[in-house]
């Protein structure tokens, strides 16, 4: 009977009762309980009962309240809460989940075997200095600054917190993106070092915009040369795409199309870009080549990446004219801010369309290999 009184008891509900001597407390101590919200009883002994009133009734109002966190969750670290979080994050694209495991190693090197709760914004405040001290960029100390966000507002949600140390006022500044953007001309001289099968990396990376897993993955299927569309469908290595932007079709001329089916046609491939002997090839080794290539072409940083060719791709259509939102599309962007935020002191009037841009280049491309035969 005593366990279904145990079993059914509510929550919020506390009692005072006097305790034997003990070595603690010779004169007997008061034991103060409350009920949890499982329905089990929570006990501290103090000396006077007015103190053990105290206690308990200051964790009823957290239950009534619905700030309770349980004494063993109060004290979990932060290592331990983000390995249980990187467990629950692993349904996202490998390339975010291996950024979130980079970014929460770096946070546990910091607070690993610090308690949540101990976790003060002046803490975060110090952290933030110390990676600025260190060297790292403003938008790397960003990224880690909202990874912890993630972190620490996710533990909230948990219930292991009551509420999270970050906020705007301890915010690191994001970082002025101002990326490379290579001339015209190094684009070609790209595009003459890379070997043969991956010729099309240049093309697809520079006047289309793609990433190199999607570059990587591309399949003549997914090309309407007729029509004069690229529609990605998948990336690298066949998983869905990185965003549902990323599934919009991008508009190319006819020329761009006949240029990237030869590569196909020469080996009867699936895809465009291959490996010397006509097979796929996977973005690593199409990274590995580019390398290679980058290293001939002066004027190029050390960091230039295939990514950087959409940066060129982006620039190259505003300074053609194009207005925001075609730049948006092209980009496939999920909002012209993004758009804005990276090449808005690059925008100006539109003059022409996405498909003439890309088909004049391609136009002064033929030229000058007509002139250099003659």
């Amino acid at each position: 009977m005593n366990q279904n009184k145990r079993q059914t008891r509510t929550p919020g509900t506390t009692n005072t009762r006097r305790r034997n001597p003990s070595a603690q407390f010779p004169k007997g101590g008061w034991l103060g309980t409350y009920v949890d919200p499982e329905g089990r009883e929570k006990a501290k002994t103090f000396a006077r009962k007015v103190d053990a009133q105290a206690w308990a009734e200051s964790e009823a109002v957290k239950i009534r309240s619905g700030a309770y966190i349980s004494p063993q969750d109060s004290n979990a670290t932060m290592r331990v809460w983000s390995e249980h979080w990187l467990k629950g994050y692993e349904v996202n694209r490998p390339g975010s989940v291996k950024q979130a495991k980079t970014h929460v190693k770096r946070i546990n090197a910091a607070f690993g075997d610090m308690p949540l709760k101990d976790i003060r914004p002046t803490v975060v405040k110090n952290w933030l200095a110390a990676l600025k001290k260190e060297g790292l960029a403003d938008s790397t100390i960003h990224a880690l600054y909202r990874r912890m966000a993630h972190l620490l507002s996710d533990a909230v949600e948990d219930g292991l917190l009551l509420r999270t140390p970050i906020s705007r006022k301890n915010a690191p500044p994001t970082g002025k993106q101002r990326p490379y953007v290579a001339t015209e001309a190094q684009v070609w001289e790209l595009y003459d070092a890379m070997p043969d099968g991956m010729k099309n990396v240049i093309l697809l990376g520079a006047f289309a915009g793609l990433r190199v897993a999607e570059i990587s993955a591309l399949r003549v299927q997914d090309v309407d040369s007729l029509r004069g569309f690229i529609t990605p469908a998948i990336q690298y290595p066949g998983v869905p795409l990185k965003t549902e932007e990323s599934k919009n079709p991008i508009p190319i001329p006819r020329d761009l199309a006949f240029e990237l089916n030869k590569n196909p046609m020469k080996w009867g491939s699936e895809t465009f870009v291959t490996l010397e002997n006509g097979r796929p090839a996977a973005p690593y080794t199409i990274e590995a080549r580019f390398r290679t290539a980058r290293v001939t072409v002066e004027g190029l940083p050390e960091n230039f990446r295939i990514h950087d060719l959409r940066h060129f791709f982006a620039s190259f259509l505003i300074a053609s004219g194009e207005d925001v939102k075609k730049v948006q599309a092209a980009m496939r962007h999920a909002s012209a801010k993004t758009t804005l935020d990276v090449y808005g002191h690059l925008m100006e009037d539109a003059k022409e369309s996405t498909r003439a841009a890309v088909s004049n280049a391609l136009a002064t491309r033929a030229d000058s290999l007509r002139t250099k035969r003659a």
